[in-house]
């Protein structure tokens, strides 16, 4: 049981690094994202509020009393992280590497939150 709280806390703590590093990146450097998002034929007018849906999950993730709202942050995240594996893998620049390893940390922390 410890043990998995461990892992638990430590995929949880890695995957909220990693995501507030990406909003932390849409917010203070939005030029280069901007550009980012425009290689992938994305808009960039989604670019704050997806930043602001990151926080949002993350506040979600770690509060015991959003049971619900946890599941939809954990599913948005999946669909955030597979979206940019894919917008990375098809202009070919080696940014899914860190979408692969967000994966990684979100499936980690949701099979190990269901045993904790």
């Amino acid at each position: 049981m410890k043990r998995d709280k461990i892992i638990y806390y430590v995929t949880t703590g890695l995957l909220s690094a990693l995501m507030l590093f990406s909003a932390g990146m849409y917010i203070f450097n939005h030029e280069m994202v901007s550009e980012l998002f425009t290689s992938f034929g994305y808009p960039t007018y989604i670019i704050y509020p997806l930043a602001v849906a990151k926080l949002l999950g993350l506040i979600a993730i770690w509060n015991p009393n959003f049971k619900a709202l946890k599941e939809w942050a954990y599913a948005g995240f999946f669909f955030d992280l597979i979206l940019a594996f894919f917008a990375h893998y098809m202009i070919s620049d080696g940014g899914q590497n860190g979408a692969v390893i967000g994966i990684i940390f979100l499936i980690t922390s949701y099979i190990f939150n269901k045993r904790k």
